[in-house]
């Protein structure tokens, strides 16, 4: 039986946050570090288009196989020992994709990394709701900012260096950077607050029964409103600059006006987040956020002008912002660590399947109305949301 332990002094969860803060950064750095140096993997392996897809697909299949397993794992040692180990591994499995001579190694490579970062999403954003408990104030939006803002920072840095340095070197240096500060912030993360017994009639101590291991009907609902987030958050990512290039007619480096504004409004929105959480509270963030981004990305969808198209990905982005970091707060809260396994295994499956679905519906019907099936999920998230939270609330 686990026994409490002391309370965590504010200098202690400070601490833990900013801890919690570099690994998300890192995090998203990896990311934008891969995605920047993708043309000189398919030069140097001479793949084609089919081929590239084929190897992406590796990680996530690979995050979707550990995601379901971590949350036991985090159950058992806790999240601050899982994230402390998983965070330099899955930074150091960003270079063996680099040193694969064919498809196949490098789809192994990349399946390792996926099985290292689904575990390590979820380890980190258990990490996350256990300072926000000990912080007693919300920090999961602005962890989700640092993602954003490490991807931002990768991906300016790869600008910088990519056909200046050797690949190799250029992903060898962000990978040592990444280890050490990992490695540093896994010293001052937070033990999660173990099962405090309770006391029964006769004065013995009773131990709290276990969460069950099935799958509730908050965190059925909570996942499928993930995959609904996540399938439009994928699908602004990969299909804004398409759609601002061959529906728009926008050339070269105008056609990515709408990815930035999504970009850059979903990271302004999650820096900001928790103060608005605070405010208004998780429920009205997410119906709020997910209704404004319908109604944003309808405009884009609807005006067939850049101007409007801009403006409307931009509320977008602002309004997707904070949909998914709070589901996955509320699911830490009220299931713990192996709700937030559920949840994010679930809503991942929206980020993987919905990009390749829109291209596949796009290819009937059209850009616009294929990308109006992710408004469609956006407001259905907003109508579904109260639900969501009534049925997480009952489980607390």
């Amino acid at each position: 039986m686990p026994t409490p332990t002391a309370p965590v002094l504010p200098p202690a969860a400070e601490r833990a946050r900013l801890a919690v803060s570099a690994v998300f950064l890192i995090n998203g750095a990896l990311f934008a570090t891969w995605a920047v140096n993708i043309p000189g993997v398919r030069t140097a392996l001479h793949l084609s288009e089919a081929q590239v897809g084929a190897a992406l697909l590796a990680v996530g299949i690979g995050s979707l196989l550990s995601m379901p397993l971590t949350g036991g794992w985090i159950a058992r040692v806790g999240s601050h020992r899982v994230t402390a180990l998983l965070a330099p591994l899955t930074m150091l499995a960003l270079v063996p994709p680099f040193l694969a001579p064919s498809l196949w190694p490098l789809s192994a490579a990349l399946g390792v990394l996926g099985v290292l970062n689904g575990a390590l999403d979820v380890a980190m954003n258990a990490q996350g709701v256990t300072v926000e408990k000990a912080l007693g104030r919300p920090v999961m939006s602005r962890l989700h900012a640092c993602f954003s803002l490490g991807g931002v920072v990768g991906a300016v840095l790869g600008t910088l260096l990519v056909g200046r340095v050797p690949m190799l070197a250029h992903v060898g240096g962000a990978a040592l950077l990444s280890v050490l500060t990992a490695l540093v912030a896994g010293r001052h993360l937070l033990p999660d607050d173990p099962a405090v017994p309770e006391q029964a009639a006769d004065g013995t101590q009773e131990s709290v029964p276990a969460p069950r291991s099935g799958l509730s009907p908050a965190a059925l609902l909570l996942g499928g409103l993930c995959f609904l987030g996540m399938f439009s958050e994928g699908a602004h990512y990969d299909w804004a600059t398409l759609y601002f290039r061959d529906v728009l007619g926008l050339p070269g480096g105008q056609a990515g006006l709408g990815y930035a504004a999504f970009v850059g409004t979903m990271t302004l929105g999650r820096w900001f987040g928790d103060r608005a959480r605070t405010r208004f509270g998780d429920e009205a963030m997410v119906r709020a956020g997910a209704l404004l981004s319908a109604l944003g990305l309808g405009l884009a969808l609807l005006a067939r002008d850049p101007l409007p198209a801009t403006l409307g990905f931009a509320l977008s982005g602002l309004g997707l912002s904070n949909v998914v970091p709070v589901m996955y707060g509320a699911a830490g809260h009220a299931l713990h660590g192996r709700g937030i396994a559920q949840v994010a295994t679930i809503g991942y499956g929206g980020f993987l399947l919905g990009p390749p679905l829109i291209g596949f519906l796009a290819q009937r019907f059209g850009l616009p109305a294929s990308l109006g099936l992710a408004a469609a999920g956006s407001a259905l998230v907003a109508a579904l949301g109260g639900l969501a939270f009534t049925l997480i609330r009952r489980s607390d």
